[in-house]
């Protein structure tokens, strides 16, 4: 897999002039800050980088762990050898990757230094340095060449995005032809009998744990934020279309509240 000089060859700049612009885009973890969402973000995930792995956990009920391996297990009959997992975070979901399905290399990728030092902690002590490479990188300018991918992977990911066709054109970019992206979401329960007691749950719950465990309630409020204002399912499905990604469909998980989509170049 070559890695290309610069983000911004003609190809990427081919991209560009189809981006849009969408209201979660504007969704920022901290509302007195100057700083970009892209900046914003990354200070957050260094901030509550030591918790994260445990409210995951915490507020899924253990839960997410089987969404992504039900994600995973779309992959198992490409036999992909060579994956990226975009907004890796602590490297849950590019270790997983490897147990799963057992590629010759998962790159992982993320903007926040604060989580990749986790995730490399973990990889370390998997003994899978070899297997799985974590590094800084911007999803919106991965320094990878064209075609370097047999598969992509995000997972939770997506609403941080400071420009949602941004990322996905540029994983699809770094992807080879036929390839499958999948992307793991949250997303909100589409029952009316649900959604109140979801919307409780996202709007008081989460944010109070947020603040008393990870000492960060503002990252939390953002989730809930990020997540309510987020195009979802069909709505993805249909950006996904419009950005050229072909074969694409979404399941629901777990009352709605999750959702997986998957897609090829």
């Amino acid at each position: 897999m070559k890695e290309s000089a610069s983000f911004m060859n003609s190809n990427s700049i081919n991209y560009l002039w189809q981006v849009n612009h969408y209201p979660h885009d504007s969704i920022i973890p901290f509302k007195v800050s100057d700083g970009s969402k892209k900046q914003q973000v990354q200070s957050m995930f260094d901030k509550i980088a030591f918790r994260y792995d445990f409210m995951n956990r915490f507020l899924s009920l253990g839960i997410d762990q089987r969404w992504r391996k039900k994600a995973l297990s779309i992959l198992k009959p490409d036999n992909p050898q060579n994956i990226i997992d975009v907004a890796t975070g602590t490297g849950d979901f590019a270790i997983m990757a490897h147990k799963l399905l057992h590629p010759r290399k998962v790159v992982g990728i993320d903007i926040s230094e604060g989580m990749l030092e986790i995730g490399r902690e973990k990889v370390m002590k998997a003994h899978l340095q070899e297997a799985i490479e974590l590094r800084k990188e911007d999803s919106e300018a991965i320094s990878y060449s064209e075609n370097s991918f047999d598969a992509a992977t995000v997972a939770f990911g997506v609403r941080n995005f400071e420009d949602l066709e941004t990322g996905l054109l540029e994983i699809k970019r770094v992807m080879k032809p036929g390839a499958k992206l999948i992307v793991v979401e949250s997303t909100k329960p589409g029952s009316k009998l649900v959604y109140p007691f979801y919307r409780a749950y996202m709007n008081i719950i989460t944010p109070g744990v947020g603040k008393l465990v990870s000492k960060n309630k503002e990252a939390y409020q953002y989730l809930n934020n990020s997540v309510r204002m987020f195009p979802e399912k069909q709505e993805f499905i249909h950006i996904l279309k419009k950005l050229g990604y072909r074969n694409a469909f979404y399941k629901t998980m777990t009352l709605g509240v999750c959702t997986i989509y998957c897609a090829e170049k």
